[in-house]
């Protein structure tokens, strides 16, 4: 059944409307933006020079050649708005992915965004409230819980599956009767694992009424098991796929992303945008999607970098997560903040904690050489 969104059951007053309108305007100073950035240790002052950063999930490798070539040459123009860079983007993903594409926006099954953390904060926006709850893995991504937070709706944190580390979808699904958001992000961040395509589909037929299921797709590029969702967006079921181009891709600080789903779920999400774009984003994100080989061949190259430092830690009896995606837990024996400073004294900066996993640090995957100092550092502190 489809689940038109419908802004007079969101459950705030005009006032309070007004107010976080008003403020989606600054952008990145809401203070959910603010505190997940904090959170994730993402700003390090006073890095030192040839320090490896492996704390945020970012790819080392940046944007392909290609990408590259068609942002500096779109420069000149960037005295324009260009929102034909956006339109072409759209067009581009839709048809790839097999979904509908159309210049009127209430018929179009996607949208492009400046990255996908922007349309993750306006779903929970759309449709949580004090009533309709937010329900996320633990561990898992916390920015659509703190977005929750901000206009009263309770967060409900749901374990990962003991043997499979993957989302308990049934234990999600029954949490509450009539949430707002179900968030799946598939791998996994932090843990990277994977949830089956065939829990996704059985928590997409048997999610409650009235609620919409959010299926971060960030990481799937890398994932050698994790399959795509867009199946069920073309069939128009109550869910919205997210798509990033700061991962695999290597554009986090050129922002663009995607939200694929029903054209209804997604005018949801447009009252509170202001549409604008970065047209080096765009550009360098319709690119990526055009240029052949480059998912396989980043895949293959971040994968078995992953898979000789795993190798790594089983050689050396460090507990972790296996992973499928661009990053990895790691079991410190220790609070890992203290971890985290040593290896900071190493001029090496890991990842953060989780507090259901306070003893484990999350850990991006480098290049070969960032990751032959991170073994190097690891082996003087994790026994110190």
């Amino acid at each position: 059944m489809k689940v038109p969104f419908d802004r007079s059951k969101r459950g705030f007053s005009r006032r309070s409307f007004g107010r976080f309108a008003t403020l989606l305007t600054a952008g990145a100073t809401l203070p959910f933006y603010n505190e997940s950035a904090l959170a994730q240790l993402s700003v390090i002052k006073d890095i030192p020079p040839g320090a490896v950063k492996i704390n945020a999930n970012e790819n080392p490798l940046g944007p392909c050649t290609e990408a590259a070539e068609s942002i500096r040459n779109i420069v000149a123009n960037g005295g324009r708005y260009m929102f034909e860079t956006g339109v072409e983007l759209a067009q581009t993903l839709a048809a790839q992915e097999g979904l509908k594409f159309s210049f009127d926006s209430n018929e179009s099954y996607v949208q492009v965004f400046a990255g996908s953390s922007d349309p993750l904060h306006r779903m929970v926006l759309a449709h949580c409230s004090k009533d309709k709850p937010f329900i996320v893995a633990d561990p898992g991504y916390e920015a659509g819980g703190r977005a929750a937070e901000y206009v009263g709706a309770r967060v409900i944190q749901v374990p990962l599956a003991n043997a499979t580390k993957a989302h308990d979808v049934r234990a999600m699904v029954a949490a509450h009767p009539s949430p707002g958001v179900i968030y799946i992000c598939n791998p996994n961040n932090p843990t990277g694992t994977v949830t089956s395509r065939e829990d996704i589909e059985w928590a997409v037929a048997n999610q409650p009424k009235g609620s919409v299921i959010l299926l971060d797709e960030a990481y799937i590029h890398f994932a050698k098991k994790a399959e795509r969702s867009t199946h069920l967006v073309a069939a128009g079921k109550d869910m919205v796929i997210l798509r990033t181009f700061s991962k695999l891709y290597g554009m986090a600080g050129l922002r663009a992303g995607a939200a694929l789903g029903r054209p209804d779920l997604l005018a949801g999400m447009r009252q509170y945008s202001t549409g604008f774009l970065p047209i080096t984003g765009m550009v360098g994100a319709t690119t990526s999607l055009k240029t052949k080989g480059l998912i396989e061949q980043r895949r293959a190259y971040m994968t078995g970098v992953r898979d000789d430092t795993f190798e790594f830690l089983s050689k050396n009896n460090i507990d972790f997560v296996p992973s499928d995606a661009n990053m990895f837990m790691m079991n410190t024996r220790r609070p890992g903040r203290e971890f985290f400073t040593a290896m900071a004294a190493q001029r090496v900066y890991v990842g953060r904690v989780w507090p259901a996993l306070p003893t484990w640090v999350r850990v991006t995957v480098g290049t070969k050489e960032e990751m032959a100092k991170f073994k190097e550092a690891c082996l003087k502190c994790y026994s110190a």
